[in-house]
């Protein structure tokens, strides 16, 4: 059983990830406030009794808040650190963020005001479908939740994000910022991208050969996946991770310029060479790390 106990906990975004945020907490907290720009999302909630209190002013959320969680896009939550957030903040607040890039984000959150207990968070978790209908209490349990500690980031801190964390269910992994966003360009940022790139690819061959569409299977349906993704999350999430996601691209179109290499000059033998390696790499993690 977690330690962690909130007297007011306030939640800013009643997405999937805020509304499965309040149910996972539901019985740690004495009072939920939910705060949402979105009248309807915030009935819901209500209705659901997902949260206690429903609002769309940040101050009336977030004061007297002993627990904030952020549940925005990147570039909302970079907004309410840089620009509105601090002055409602009382001291010894825990502030945890679950924004899919920590660097300017953990930045943003050293500037808070002393006393206010800050720290960077990413669960890796999610859903296909968004929106408060679709909360779940599962949604982090059993997951890894990244954890950055910023300027604003005491031993407290840590011992109460934790609590926070073993109360979802979540695994804690502790990361630097910088060090997360290297990670996540690599597993997440760049796949979506290169999901984009072939997309984009076969469109237009489909331009001349409806056939494309007709017999696109498993295999295509995979790699094209993370191209659904929701374009506004998915622009602030690269927009805030450039230089990592561009040094990645750089590699990748080097690995595509050998391959591509290997196949002009046919050479079969080299490539079997350069795909053996890979395929191993990949039954290992499948095997190692993949839950």
């Amino acid at each position: 059983m977690s330690a962690f106990k909130s007297q007011k906990l306030a939640i800013i975004g009643l997405g999937l990830m805020g509304g499965s945020l309040a149910i996972g907490l539901r019985q740690h907290a004495d009072c939920i406030i939910g705060m949402d720009m979105n009248a309807e999302t915030r009935q819901r909630a209500l209705d659901d009794g997902i949260i206690d209190i429903a609002t769309d002013d940040l101050k009336t959320a977030v004061h007297d808040a002993d627990t904030v969680l952020l549940a925005a896009p990147v570039n909302v939550i970079l907004m309410l650190l840089r620009k509105q957030i601090a002055p409602y903040l009382r001291s010894n607040t825990l502030i945890i963020d679950i924004g899919s890039t920590k660097a300017d984000i953990c930045e943003a959150m050293g500037q808070l005001p002393i006393g206010v207990q800050a720290i960077g968070g990413h669960p890796m978790t999610g859903k296909e479908r968004n929106g408060i209908a679709f909360s779940d209490p599962d949604l982090y349990r059993g997951k890894p939740f990244v954890l950055s500690p910023t300027r604003r980031t005491t031993p407290a801190t840590r011992i109460r994000a934790h609590e926070l964390l073993a109360a979802l269910g979540a695994l804690p992994v502790e990361m630097e910022a910088a060090r997360h966003d290297r990670v996540v360009a690599t597993i997440s940022h760049v796949p979506y991208l290169l999901s984009i790139a072939l997309m984009a690819t076969a469109s237009h061959q489909a331009q001349q050969d409806e056939g494309v569409w007709a017999l696109a299977a498993g295999g295509f349906r995979d790699m094209t996946r993370l191209a659904g993704s929701d374009i506004t999350m998915m622009s602030d999430i690269t927009g805030t991770n450039t230089q990592a996601i561009a040094e990645l691209l750089a590699h990748f179109r080097m690995q595509l310029a050998i391959l591509e290499t290997m196949l002009i000059a046919g050479d079969k033998e080299r490539l079997a060479e350069a795909l053996a390696p890979q395929r191993d790499s990949r039954l290992k993690w499948e095997k190692h790390y993949k839950k």
